[in-house]
């Protein structure tokens, strides 16, 4: 199954310029899995060193924050979305 990713394009140097894909995958954690494979720039971007989603970073499956999932294999289905957003703060 195939889950379409989008990005903040301030992610996009990570990525080869792509803030929207495909991944091939089964389930959620094995979409997540795939894309640090695929874009491994990804990482220090979005998780903390120990494995955890920075604070400034939403990873929303289809409409939800994965932060409220209690697990991650969930199967994917025909249209299924992971969208993920990054917290810009200045002044």
């Amino acid at each position: 199954m195939h889950i379409t990713v989008s990005l903040p394009s301030l992610l996009r140097d990570c990525t080869g310029g792509r803030v929207k894909f495909e991944l091939h995958a089964l389930t959620l954690q094995e979409a997540l899995n795939q894309l640090l494979l695929s874009y491994p720039k990804l990482r220090i971007h979005l998780w903390t060193e120990t494995g955890q989603v920075r604070k400034h970073v939403l990873l929303y499956y289809n409409d939800t924050n994965i932060a409220w999932l209690d697990d991650l294999d969930i199967p994917l289905q025909l249209g299924d979305r992971l969208t993920i957003f990054q917290a810009v703060s200045g002044g």
